[in-house]
């Protein structure tokens, strides 16, 4: 299971375009220098179940970065 989420993990971030994986590796970058976040339970469930529906939907557009500016303040 671990390694089918990294692949499909993978597969979003080589079409990130450059502005998305800037704000992407940013992110990247602080949740290694922290302990914790500050993310709540709520948010990393719905990012999961966007991207478990996307997975089975791959039709669709994932939209969990549609909106950079809520997700860094999520994330900051």
């Amino acid at each position: 299971m671990m390694n089918a989420t990294a692949e499909i993990l993978k597969s979003k971030i080589e079409n990130f375009n450059p502005e998305t994986l800037e704000a992407f590796a940013r992110m990247i970058e602080s949740f290694e220098t922290e302990t914790s976040t500050a993310i709540s339970r709520f948010h990393l469930d719905e990012i999961l179940y966007r991207i478990q529906f996307h997975r089975e939907n791959p039709a669709t557009k994932l939209d969990f970065y549609k909106n950079i500016t809520e997700l860094k303040k999520y994330c900051a």
